[in-house]
């Protein structure tokens, strides 16, 4: 019996704009030489960067196709397709749902290329995608010099050179299980449900992009601290206002779910177009509270993003305390404030949350994101006291900085997180887009 032929296909696309000028490139791989076999780019014009990552993994089946005259076979030829972005691989592997129609139809075009049983798909760091990443600039150079790629052009394989052997690639094995089940739903029109935080199978980190909660030894600090490549990076969203906001009412996860107002959606669309035009925002994840999925909605829909719910980005539960001034509390509760404002392990009337208690929950969930997100630039949909406390804590400092920090409805903070466990706070409370 013919053995069937193994390629590795590594893929990317990007948009400088999101949407913007776009492009995509994709490599075939030998995966026991690591000997490049294939490569191709275009410039697509102004797209998101999901279509053309999308674009990208077309483009690299069918290059891989055409190395195989009986491609087409069953058994023939066997793909294990390599991509940067969790969106693409997380839904061809039918984990996530499609619900964007521009995706739609790339994903059942990718299916039909090969035999669902003949693909599967691996997420890795976008350090570990330097080739096909230098070809989809490389495209869209091209384009905004007026032209197409050109091969003869091309120096992606020179400039990248030794950042994938043959010792990096996995084997490539079959049956790959669930791609297939994904690409045939892809095929047919179907999708699969949508994954969620608390279910979705976290992304594959190698050792050299280890996630926080991986790393042994003691974090270094300041200016000796050793780069380890591409932090996971979260970009803090403060969720826009509600009818609760200007009136500086406590309003967090215990109280009636307020949606936004005609002010917060206004904040909303205004920082989902400033987020466009940065063009950096690779995945979106909320809270599950109405405000901050409303506010993550208004991004994702300019984006191409999915949003995907992470419970414990909510806000703290303030008891008896929710819908009540500082003022109102002050009166009626006056001995459990001051408590409160004296000791994190304090919390409000009424069975709420102490900040100590939200502090565990928050860290949790940094860790297991920083994990998922190794190497990605994640928009964190979310409230006051989750911010606040990131901030917090990548800056070793002590519970009181909590009430020493503004955060403005529709703001923007960013955190970066380095695999031996140092952060760097990079911004905080931005509202130059509300302006």
């Amino acid at each position: 019996m013919t053995q069937p032929r193994q390629f590795v296909v590594e893929a990317d696309g990007g948009s400088r704009g999101n949407p913007g000028p776009a492009g995509y490139g994709a490599v075939v791989i030998d995966p026991v030489t690591g000997e490049t076999l294939a490569e191709t780019a275009e410039y697509i014009g102004v797209a998101t960067n999901n279509v053309a990552e999308y674009k990208g993994l077309i483009a690299g089946l069918r290059a891989a196709k055409a190395l195989v005259p009986d491609a087409s076979a069953d058994g023939a030829l066997l793909v294990r397709v390599r991509m940067d972005s969790k969106l693409v691989v997380e839904q061809m592997s039918g984990r996530w749902k499609i619900k964007h129609p521009d995706m739609k139809p790339l994903a059942a075009e990718a299916a039909r290329i090969l035999p669902p049983s003949a693909v599967t798909y691996e997420w890795i760091p976008r350090e570990k995608n330097k080739h096909a990443d230098r070809l989809a600039n490389e495209a869209m150079d091209a384009g905004k010099r007026g032209k197409q790629w050109e091969p003869s052009a091309s120096t992606a394989s020179l400039d990248t050179r030794g950042s994938a052997s043959a010792m990096d690639l996995p084997p490539v094995s079959g049956p790959p299980g669930d791609a297939a089940a994904g690409a045939a739903r892809a095929l047919a029109g179907r999708t699969a449900p949508e994954g969620t935080a608390d279910t979705a199978q976290a992304a594959p980190v190698p050792a050299d992009t280890a996630p926080v909660a991986a790393a042994t030894a003691a974090p270094q600090v300041g200016w000796a601290a050793p780069d380890l490549g591409a932090p996971a990076t979260f970009v803090l969203l403060r969720h826009g206002e509600t009818a609760l906001t200007p009136e500086k009412r406590f309003s967090g996860s215990g109280g009636s779910d307020p949606e936004l107002s005609a002010a917060g959606r206004r904040q909303a669309e205004l920082i989902a177009g400033a987020l466009a035009a940065r063009g950096t925002i690779e995945e979106i994840v909320s809270s599950p509270l109405r405000r901050c999925r409303e506010t993550a909605g208004a991004v994702a829909a300019r984006l191409g993003l999915e949003v995907r719910i992470e419970d414990g980005l909510r806000e703290t539960d303030f008891g008896a305390w929710e819908g009540l001034t500082f003022a109102e509390v002050r009166e009626r509760h006056g001995a459990d404030l001051d408590a409160w404002l004296g000791s994190a392990k304090a919390a409000p009337t009424g069975g709420g949350e102490s900040f100590a208690e939200v502090a565990r929950r928050v860290a949790a969930t940094r860790d297991r994101l920083t994990t998922r997100y190794a190497g990605r630039t994640v928009l964190l949909v979310t409230h006051v006291t989750p911010i606040k406390t990131l901030v917090r804590l990548a800056l070793g400092a002590p519970p009181e900085a909590m009430f020493r920090m503004e955060l403005s409805a529709a703001s923007v903070s960013a955190v970066a997180y380095y695999a031996d466990g140092n952060a760097s706070v990079r911004l905080l409370n931005d509202t130059s887009h509300l302006r």
